[in-house]
């Protein structure tokens, strides 16, 4: 019927152009872009390019992983949002994501509403980190400390507006304690200051912790996902060491613009979960954020990243963080 249709359009000078059901049982005809928005070699284009081997050869369509780094990842969503609804760009997005609806004065993308949620790739979680010397032991006694010395505490991050700095602002609303938050320029800077002893205490992913806990270099009082972290089995969580019910876990997942066929999401999706459920690329994967690999349905994926801007809008507003322009 297309070609007919494409016949017609010819002889009588109209054009037709192909209805999103036709574009969608054809897809992929052409080469996928996937961007995400940080610098080539870290943790989110290595899941990219993770991702993206296994569904080309699933889709039998090239899927070229492009970056677009800059402010947080924002600068990728916004391309993103506004291409073509065609299933031909896509986004690879990260708990800061989420983050960027509470600590932006504006966007020029709705983190939720402006994109079809395709899948969650992965989760994985913080950890809690000292020195060697300092006189916690564990996350009640830390607690207990500083309620003590209200306000006399510093904590590390990887930045102001950091996932990293939110759960450390989301800890303290929580437990109900004050403590100081140091922002620094990326984990890695963050951690000189707390082995040069500029800083007591340090938020980072527990991967990046694992390598410094196991030289001895720092002792990890916790880690903030509700189950233990696989690399550190003797650290327990915050859940069962001191605050109930505490989950705090950064993530990375799959999205499209808004408006892209449902057809094409779930190609997409199928692509994905195929992909996920490759051994090799699960192991990869895990390795690298030391996480927990966890696609979804695109409903799913959706109310979680809706859950999650809530979240840290509050805090974002409760600690009075500055929103920035």
């Amino acid at each position: 019927m297309r070609k007919i249709a494409a016949l017609a359009g010819a002889v009588f000078g109209f054009s037709v152009l192909a209805s999103p059901l036709a574009l969608a049982a054809d897809y992929p005809t052409r080469p996928i872009t996937l961007i995400h928005g940080f610098a080539a070699g870290g943790t989110a284009d290595a899941i990219s390019r993770l991702v993206a081997q296994p569904m080309s050869e699933i889709l039998k369509q090239p899927v070229i992983v492009e970056q677009r780094p800059g402010a947080g990842g924002n600068n990728a969503s916004r391309t993103v949002a506004t291409a073509a609804p065609d299933g031909y760009t896509i986004g690879l997005p990260t708990g800061g994501h989420a983050v960027s609806a509470g600590l932006y004065k504006s966007l020029p993308f709705h983190p939720v509403d402006s994109f079809e949620m395709i899948s969650t790739v992965v989760y994985y979680a913080f950890a809690i980190a000292v020195k060697p010397d300092f006189p916690a032991n564990d996350m009640k006694a830390l607690l207990a400390y500083a309620k003590a010395n209200p306000g006399k505490l510093d904590y590390g991050s990887a930045g102001v507006g950091s996932t990293h700095h939110l759960t450390g602002e989301l800890l303290a609303s929580v437990a109900g304690i004050q403590w100081n938050h140091v922002p620094y320029r990326g984990e890695a800077a963050a951690f000189t200051g707390l082995l040069s002893g500029d800083l007591p205490i340090i938020i980072a992913t527990a991967v990046t912790v694992q390598p410094q806990l196991a030289s001895g270099k720092l002792k990890a009082l916790a880690v903030t996902s509700p189950t233990r972290f696989r690399g550190m089995p003797n650290v327990p969580t915050v859940a069962e060491s001191a605050l109930p019910g505490f989950d705090v876990r950064t993530w990375a997942g799959l999205f499209a613009p808004k408006g892209t066929p449902r057809e094409i999401i779930m190609k997409l999706n199928g692509a994905v979960q195929q992909a996920l459920a490759r051994p090799e690329v699960k192991t990869r994967i895990e390795e690298i954020v030391g996480g927990d690999v966890q696609g979804s349905t695109p409903e799913a994926m959706k109310t979680m990243v809706a859950s999650e801007a809530a979240r840290w809008t509050d805090v974002i507003k409760k600690a009075n963080i500055p929103q920035q322009e």
